[in-house]
């Protein structure tokens, strides 16, 4: 949308191809219906959020990035907010505005949209796009942007088609996997704490004993292994090294402490309840729904009295505190994703423009590059600036090549 919009904008007359009834689909379910639309870290953290291929993300970001995106859903009647972490949302916590506005976007724009009309295949001939196959027939264009989305939350229509479209053509795709998404543990403890939160707590990712990963936060144990916010950051490198090694999460239950502060914190506690149950005084430190899970782990009788635990006993609670484990067999599968990683290799797509290096007049923009970034809001600033580069560098490739035609026929 942004792209065909901002194509409009520009002077070119724009038809969206949707293979769906409706517009907007997966950027309604995004934040949880609330719609994360970006973060107010500056430019050089914000890129480090993407990893290697964030250097790519320089260029589209020196032409759209978050004040312009917060002045474009502004002047559209979405006024926003800034939350913890820097996270922006719509003032009204409600994505279908911000899908609304899109939609009004391309309205102003005289976008035409034809609904339910899936792209079977780009039509290309001496190494510059001419059209496309869509429902049957052949539709002629001066210029093509794809922008089909990756492969997560497949119901919505971002299904992965685009890859193989652009396979086709012979762009190399960079295998695509899941990112930012729910993993899997060989334990069964997890699952006895389901639908508990843990806050202020560190992640580490660790890959055959070595750290790969850090993250502070809040996470999630569900039904199935773990999830929320540092799990998903942290699961994109768990998903890459799964196959080669073993894969765990070492959480810090009390990160603010150093060990000899939680041994001196936890001497305290059983000295004030000297009399009581294990069980009971461990209350005072850990969620309530976690006590029974903590006291199997550690292997000490839960109604032994507090005056009673050994030294030893005392130190296996502190290093449990801060070194719970957990061994990450998979992840959810990548229909589940919040987005995908991999896609159309970067280095055939020129950042400046988003135009294929191996096809004229062929752009790309949004989640099928080979583009994953943290949660917090991330992906959808680089969906929308790569979107808008692309409609803009598209609308100047339709009026090159009139040009071109014009003074050909001149001739």
């Amino acid at each position: 949308m942004m792209a065909a919009g901002r194509a409009a904008e520009c002077g070119a007359a724009v038809l969206l191809l949707e293979k769906t009834p409706r517009l907007g689909n997966k950027l309604r379910l995004t934040g949880k219906g609330r719609c994360n639309l970006t973060n107010q870290a500056d430019l050089s953290e914000f890129i480090s959020h993407f990893g290697d291929s964030g250097h790519f993300l320089y260029s589209v970001f020196s032409r759209f990035f978050v004040q312009d995106l917060l002045s474009f859903f502004e002047q559209r009647g979405v006024p926003t907010v800034v939350e913890r972490g820097g996270r922006v949302f719509p003032v009204s916590d409600d994505a279908r505005q911000v899908a609304a506005a899109l939609e009004g976007y391309l309205l102003a724009g005289g976008v035409q949209i034809r609904y339910r009309c899936a792209v079977e295949g780009l039509l290309v001939e001496g190494g510059r796009i001419w059209g496309v196959q869509a429902a049957g027939s052949t539709i002629r264009g001066a210029a093509v942007i794809l922008a089909t989305g990756g492969a997560s939350y497949p119901r919505t229509g971002s299904d992965g088609q685009g890859y193989g479209l652009a396979a086709e053509i012979g762009h190399h795709i960079v295998p695509i996997r899941p990112a930012l998404v729910p993993l899997l543990t060989a334990e069964v403890w997890p699952r006895q704490l389901k639908g508990l939160t843990l806050h202020n707590v560190q992640a580490t990712l660790l890959f055959n004993g070595r750290p790969i990963g850090r993250e502070f936060g809040e996470m999630l144990f569900t039904h199935f292994g773990v999830s929320g916010p540092i799990v998903l950051t942290l699961s994109g490198r768990a998903v890459d090294v799964l196959e080669k090694g073993r894969v765990s999460l070492s959480i810090d239950l009390k990160p603010g402490l150093a060990a000899e502060e939680l041994d001196q914190r936890l001497r305290r506690e059983l000295a004030a309840h000297g009399r009581k149950q294990l069980c009971n005084m461990l209350v005072e430190l850990l969620p309530n729904k976690m006590v029974g899970v903590f006291v199997s782990l550690l292997g000490i009788p839960a109604d032994k009295p507090c005056h009673q635990i050994s030294h030893a006993e005392r130190r296996s609670i502190v290093t449990l505190m801060q070194d719970l484990q957990v061994t990450v067999t998979g992840s959810r599968p990548i229909a589940e994703a919040i987005v995908t990683a991999g896609g159309i290799d970067t280095r055939e797509i020129d950042p400046r423009s988003m135009e294929s290096r191996r096809i004229r007049g062929l752009f790309f923009c949004g989640e099928l590059i080979d583009l994953d970034g943290d949660t917090g809001g991330y992906n959808l600033q680089a969906a929308f600036s790569t979107g808008f580069v692309a409609g803009e560098s598209a609308a100047r490739a339709v009026s090159s090549a009139m040009i071109s035609v014009t003074q050909q026929t001149s001739e």
